[in-house]
């Protein structure tokens, strides 16, 4: 038993992290790895957390001393896991982390100076494979190149594999996939060739955070079979290893990468595969924890809790069962960010390194079972071929697989016994598949990975991309006569890899959705059904667009027919980027060709995908610039002119609605002291009215007729009866005499506060008489209004609270009045003195002969006895019960009868029993 190698390994910064300016958070020592949490002081005792795994790798500075390259990796990894292949162990080297972090290129590498793991170790395999030169020995390397895409499994070899492949379990072999090409190869350049093409067809799109992510799991397997005959024996000995190298999707965050649609679905898949992978880890960890404990009660509970693990949870963990776990040799390489913006999910990817460096795994050496298994099997079909013919289906060799096609087509087969026919003849075929795949000669499996490779160059060449061999040069093959395009690609590795021959007469390009069948078909944004056609006549090959096609030639929009040089750059639609060659034309110079042209050259270097791009924007964006700065003018100029409209538009109607304000408040003060004028008048100076100051509002000459008169008289009697109008005049007319006695109220420090209030006579509670309004004595009939506006006085002295007529407050404030000035000590101003000589000349008409002999004071104090005497009985109860005895009454203060009436009641006789 031996448990999982774990390797941890730190890139560089990447573009992303530079441009924001990120800090590196992880520090390697020998075999231990700590990570920084940024958002803690560093004094804080779980800032700094520290995992040791077998090895850790500091390759974020290439230039230091300390940098662990791609040859270091492969040393410690690779060739021990090799090593382990060639004694008959089934290995496996995966690598996880998040998108971007480095996965791709640590197990594949990038060119042929940085090759990863898995193009090194199949180097060395056959390297291994050539030393030996033993006559009892021979060796046999299969590959297949599979990918896990959304749960779903594609083979990545095979280009006539339609649709999904199906995962199946066998007793014996465990899961495996069905129909997976399995290729034959003698050489390293067999398996290069495989490898590139498999890659080609990879799901890879680009996100926020890396530009070519993988969108899938990608499997590479290699059957390594040892045969070692024994001549005193004369048998054959034979050892088969399985060498899995897994490279895993990054796992991500929608808001880092900014998925959306396809993309966020992709990302969701990769997520639940590698959390499902994750549990499958916890779940073996705490297994073998749990293994090696006391065999105590406790103990075994939890281990029986832990017995299962989620395999089929995910088609990932189920295809790798044996390699975690199970019968292998695995080996981990977790991929982290030095950057701090990217501290969780490289906290995750450590913590997820940490429970696999716990999984223990049982490798054996597999001897040669497939003699045993092939018996087995031969045994199984004929109990099923017997069980078949029992049930009347008579099955020859080799025929199962078109009786399956019968039955599964055939209309009556649903139900009764034939049920069990069609799982005999499902499981028939199953084992004549594996046992024909399993006595497969050598050379059989040579001619048919051959058939398969000329079906595939048919099927590219159908589609007008060249893929071939020529002679010895390992690539892709270059005509030496047929004018061609190449693509180009972001990715270096993805770059001229397709050829696009460019036949004799017409070469047609457009989308697969055309009526007319096309010759190169393109899928992508801005291609059209018929999007150009290539002219090649005469050795001169001439690019005519279509009249809503986007093409551009050497960085510049065409719309009629151009006749192509060699070395000039097409740019279908907005994606699709090619470079034309014509082997029988002399190339030129690049730089002589843009001199031509007239334009600098928007970069040194090849013309390469960076190189189109960056000639098409600086081609257009001159036009652009200065379009963009004319439109920028015209929308300042426009701004400007708005602006300076909407602050003179404002600005007069400010001044509009300050003039129309200020006059409004000055005719409102003319008519508060109007009435307040009026309101401090005794009867006798009514009739001085060339004293009296009239609002000029009301000094316009009226003209009217006598129709006009009855008509306004008759509108008059009609306003007076409207409640809410007479309500209204009520209150702003006496609004002012409210707030005047409320600030009097406060300066003297009188506990009384004074609010309008609204009294509503009802059935059962009428009007007291000194609520209601004065009527008017040229009214004919006498009319009680229903809502009357009152003065409610909140005693706070006494704890009382009781209404005055509006009537009564003009009096009471007239008092107020005086006392505020002084009234009640002696008068201190000539105002108050002028003011007390007019009541003394014009006393009122009831009283100005009773207190004609008092003096001026006890007069005014008479006054305002005989307006509070109240014929009622006082309460002896109350406060001020004595106030009838001091020689004056606070006109903030009312007395307070014994009985009040507040309502009417209907009382029934039995309840005054």
């Amino acid at each position: 038993m031996s448990s999982v190698k774990v390797a941890v390994r730190v890139r560089p910064f990447n573009s992303r992290e530079m441009s924001r300016n990120a800090e590196c958070i992880i520090e390697m020592e020998g075999a231990t790895t700590r990570i920084t949490n940024p958002k803690m002081p560093a004094s804080a005792k779980d800032a700094i957390k520290s995992f040791n795994f077998d090895y850790s790798y500091w390759s974020h500075d290439p230039s230091g001393s300390l940098f662990h390259g791609q040859d270091v990796v492969y040393q410690d990894l690779g060739e021990e896991m090799l090593q382990h292949a060639f004694q008959g162990y089934n290995v496996c080297i995966f690598a996880y982390g998040q998108t971007g972090a480095g996965k791709s290129y640590t197990m594949m590498g990038k060119g042929e100076k940085d090759e990863g793991i898995i193009p090194r170790l199949c180097k060395d395999l056959f390297v291994k494979i050539n030393e030996d030169n033993s006559p009892e020995s021979q060796y046999s390397v299969e590959v297949s190149y599979m990918e896990i895409y959304c749960e779903r499994v594609r083979d990545l070899l095979n280009p006539n594999a339609k649709g999904n492949l199906r995962v199946r379990e066998h007793p014996l072999l465990g899961p495996y996939v069905e129909d997976l090409s399995k290729l034959a190869v003698t050489s390293y350049a067999d398996i290069h060739d495989l490898m590139d093409e498999g890659n080609k067809a990879r799901t890879v799109a680009a996100t926020n955070m890396n530009e070519s992510s993988s969108r899938s799991h990608a499997v590479f397997t290699i059957i390594f079979t040892q045969h070692k005959h024994d001549a005193d024996s004369g048998l054959t000995a034979e050892k088969v290893s399985k060498i899995s190298l897994v490279d895993l999707a990054g796992s991500e965050r929608a808001e880092s990468t900014g998925a959306k649609g396809t993309r966020l679905k992709e990302g969701a898949n990769i997520n639940k595969s590698l959390t499902t992978l994750g549990k499958v880890i916890s779940a073996l960890a705490e297994q073998s924890g749990g293994g090696g404990g006391g065999g105590g009660g406790g103990t075994n509970k939890k281990k029986k809790k832990g017995e299962f693990i989620p395999y089929r949870d995910s088609v990932l963990t189920w295809l790798l069962r044996e390699n975690l776990g199970g019968n292998s040799k695995t080996a981990m390489v977790a991929a982290i960010s030095p950057a701090d913006i990217n501290y969780d999910e490289t906290l995750s990817t450590l913590r997820y390194a940490d429970r696999a460096k716990q999984i223990v795994c049982k490798a054996i050496v597999n001897e040669d079972s497939n003699a045993k298994l092939i018996r087995e099997l031969k045994e199984e079909i004929s109990r099923l071929r017997n069980l078949l013919k029992a049930e009347g289906i008579e099955v020859e060799e080799g025929a199962a697989s078109e009786l399956g096609r019968q039955i599964s087509t055939d209309p009556k087969s649903p139900g009764g016994p034939l049920t069990i026919a069609e799982e005999a003849v499902d499981q028939l075929q199953e084992n004549e598949k594996l046992v024909a795949e399993f006595t497969e000669t050598w050379e059989n499996k040579l001619r048919r990975a051959e058939s398969i490779r000329q079906q595939r160059e048919a099927v590219f060449a159908e589609m007008g991309v060249a893929i071939k061999e020529d002679g010895e040069t390992v690539g892709f093959f270059q005509p030496k006569k047929t004018p061609h395009l190449v693509n180009l690609n972001p990715d270096s590795s993805l770059s001229e890899c397709l050829l696009y021959y460019l036949k004799v007469g017409l070469t047609r390009i457009g989308s697969p959705g055309a009526n007319i069948p096309q010759d190169i078909q393109l899928v992508g944004s801005h291609i059209i059904n018929e999007h150009c056609v290539f002219q090649n006549s005469d050795g001169i090959v001439t690019l005519k667009p279509s009249p809503d096609a986007l093409c551009y030639v050497n960085g510049r929009k065409v719309t009629c027919d151009v006749t192509l040089k060699t070395g000039s750059r097409v740019i279908l639609g907005k994606n699709h980027v090619f470079r034309f060659h014509h082997p029988e034309q002399p190339r030129e110079r690049l730089d002589d060709s843009i001199k031509d042209e007239g334009k600098l050259s928007p970069g040194s270097g090849p013309a390469d995908w960076e190189y189109a791009h960056s000639e098409l924007l600086e081609r257009e964006g001159v036009d652009l610039k200065l379009e963009m700065e004319q439109k920028m003018r015209e929308m300042e100029e426009q701004w400007r002119r708005e602006k300076e409209e909407a602050s003179q538009a404002f600005q007069q109607e400010r001044k509009k609605y300050e003039d129309q304000i200020e006059s409004l408040q000055k005719q409102v003060m003319e008519q508060s002291m109007t009435m307040s004028m009026i309101s401090s008048m005794t009867p006798d100076e009514f009739n001085q009215e060339e004293d009296l100051y009239v609002n000029p509002i009301f000094e316009a000459e009226c003209n009217w007729t006598e129709r006009e008169y009855e008509l306004a008289s008759w509108a008059f009697s009609k306003w007076r009866i409207h409640q809410f109008t007479s309500l209204r005049d009520d209150l702003w007319g006496n609004a002012v005499f409210l707030k005047e006695a409320n600030a009097i109220s406060v300066e003297l420090k009188k506990r009384v506060s004074f609010q309008f209030s609204l009294l509503s006579s009802t059935l059962y509670s009428s009007f007291p008489p000194d609520l209601l309004p004065i009527r008017d004595p040229d009214e004919e009939e006498e009319r009680v209004p229903r809502t009357v506006v009152v003065v409610e006085v909140q005693d706070n002295k006494n704890n009382a609270s009781h209404f005055w007529s509006l009537e009564k407050l003009r009096q009471r404030l007239e008092l107020m009045r005086h006392i505020y000035n002084g009234g009640g000590e002696g008068f201190d101003s000539p105002g108050e003195e002028t003011l007390l000589c007019t009541m003394e000349q014009n006393p009122p008409p009831r009283c100005s002969q009773r207190w004609v002999h008092l003096s001026p004071n006890m007069q005014r104090l008479e006054l305002m006895r005989e307006m509070y005497q109240n014929d009622a009985e006082i309460s002896p109860s109350s406060p001020d019960s004595a106030q009838d005895k001091q020689p004056g009454i606070d006109p903030f203060y009312d007395r307070f009868p014994w009985f009040r009436r507040v309502g009417k009641a209907v009382v029934y006789l039995s309840n005054l029993m």
